[in-house]
């Protein structure tokens, strides 16, 4: 805000501060959910592996266990707002349990450098595009549908390279989805500070489990595609 009178300095006022601060209280909540919810799709995916008869036991019910996990996250999106903190949370951690049963097969196919070099490329990709959503004074609501366009390409490249097992595809494909989940970071990170503003500036867990959700899928999604480019096969 512009102080029409040069000879006083602006000083926001104590709602705003309160909102800010609010506003900071509840994204350190959603990145703490996130956070909780990787960290458990991962060691899960990582002891699954590491054991013969973990892998022998999970790998004959992946599609089962695929099913259950989308599931899981489509019935979250419609009841999200309807339920209390405690359900969400516990649908949340059951999505990232399910997920790491479902992602150990990952482990199987690339090489453990590869993985982590994947990681930390998305764990600086993901970083650094979430502090744009955030601190950037652009309105990235234009962004949306373009990414959202996006989106539904990949998943039909996806669909239309399961029969044609085209490599140059799925290279582009790839390429595409990491640009894509990078920009939706960014959206994805100012919507929910905006949605939470909306709202009241809440405090509700389900809010903000919902939120960890959101910025997890992100995650995951970028973290596949760069693994997909860069990864070392076994």
């Amino acid at each position: 805000m512009r102080n029409p009178n040069p000879g006083y300095s602006y000083s926001p006022s104590a709602n705003d501060v309160l909102a800010e601060e609010s506003s900071r209280a509840f994204m350190q909540r959603v990145y703490w959910w996130m956070s909780v919810g990787l960290a458990l799709t991962g060691g899960i995916a990582f002891t699954v592996a590491s054991s013969q008869q973990l892998t022998a036991l999970v790998l004959p019910f992946f599609f089962p266990l695929l099913i259950a996990e989308l599931a899981v996250v489509f019935l979250f999106s419609f009841v999200q707002s309807k339920v209390s903190g405690a359900v969400a949370a516990g649908m949340f951690l059951l999505y990232a349990v399910l997920s790491g049963l479902t992602f150990s097969t990952i482990f199987l196919q690339y090489q453990l450098g590869s993985i982590g070099t994947a990681f930390a490329i998305s764990a600086g990709t993901f970083g650094a595009m979430s502090l744009y959503g955030t601190v950037t004074k652009k309105d990235l609501s234009g962004w949306g549908s373009f990414l959202m366009m996006g989106l539904v390409g990949i998943i039909i490249a996806g669909i239309v390279n399961i029969f044609v097992q085209s490599d140059m595809l799925g290279f582009v494909k790839s390429c595409a989805a990491v640009l894509i989940f990078a920009g939706l970071t960014a959206y994805d990170t100012q919507k929910l500070r905006q949605f939470h503003a909306q709202s009241g500036f809440s405090s509700a867990m389900s809010l903000s489990i919902s939120g960890a959700l959101m910025l997890y899928l992100d995650f995951v999604n970028l973290f596949l595609n760069i693994l997909r480019l860069l990864g070392r096969r076994r």
